[in-house]
């Protein structure tokens, strides 16, 4: 889920826990109530933003909800503040290449979240501790987990750190963002899976006016989508964004 900021989120008022944690006490590896810079004072609020759904039913997937959102407003409001100037298209670029999945991951395995998710046999045996969904998720549960225990203000300050490093890393935001092709084989790579094949299906037209029709074959998950246009690679590109947009709706 990566989803725009909800206007619900208030900076003043102090969060309201109307769920009691009191399904799941798991002793993580670690034993420690303390990530990212963060002292728990629940406990419980940490244990269940590090225990995946193939552990428990009591899990951290109703904390990734909340923390997408809060995660979407901190990078935000600092893309704001760090270019006045920038139109809202290149923010929005900005925003998604640092909240993206697999930018997530990264900074989850910058704080060695893999080892402290608490997962199920299967999941455990397949390496999930690596796989960049499980850890993009526990982040976002971790960022809610944060804000429930001591608040707005409390929770940003905490959490933008973790993104300092990448948003000085950002290239010049007009000249942001990754074509559809390359993000497709990041998506399937970070999931290792196989990546796309791209077949010709038909050409027409005139020399001057060619169109060319392109499918994009995925086989884990199976998928086919096609594109259309000008050229081969603008048909590529096209088919890839579909796929792009099947797999993350």
């Amino acid at each position: 889920m990566r989803s725009a900021v909800s206007s619900s989120i208030s900076r003043s008022a102090a969060p309201h826990r109307t769920e009691v944690d009191t399904a799941v006490n798991v002793a993580h590896a670690s034993g420690s109530h303390s990530l990212g810079g963060h002292v728990f004072r629940d406990s419980s609020l940490l244990e269940r933003a590090l225990t995946h759904r193939s552990a428990a039913a009591a899990n951290n997937e109703r904390l990734e909800f909340l923390g997408d959102a809060l995660v979407g407003a901190f990078v935000a409001e600092a893309l704001y503040l760090r270019w006045p100037k920038a139109p809202e298209g290149d923010l929005t670029r900005a925003r998604a290449e640092l909240v993206r999945e697999s930018s997530l991951a990264g900074l989850a395995r910058k704080l060695d979240l893999g080892q402290r998710i608490l997962l199920g046999p299967g999941e455990m045996k397949s390496g999930g501790h690596r796989r960049d969904s499980i850890l993009a998720d526990a982040l976002e549960a971790v960022v809610a987990a944060i804000y429930l225990d001591a608040g707005f203000d409390a929770c940003r300050a905490v959490v933008l750190p973790w993104f300092a490093e990448s948003i000085d890393a950002l290239p010049p935001l007009h000249r942001l963002g990754k074509d559809a092709k390359t993000r497709l084989q990041e998506w399937l790579q970070g999931r290792q899976y196989p990546l796309p094949v791209y077949t010709l299906i038909a050409e027409s037209g005139e020399d001057h006016a060619k169109s060319f029709r392109v499918s994009c074959t995925l086989t884990d998950p199976a998928m086919v989508r096609e594109g259309e246009g000008g050229s081969r690679r603008a048909a590529e590109q096209l088919a890839a964004e579909a796929v792009l947009a099947a797999l993350e709706r």
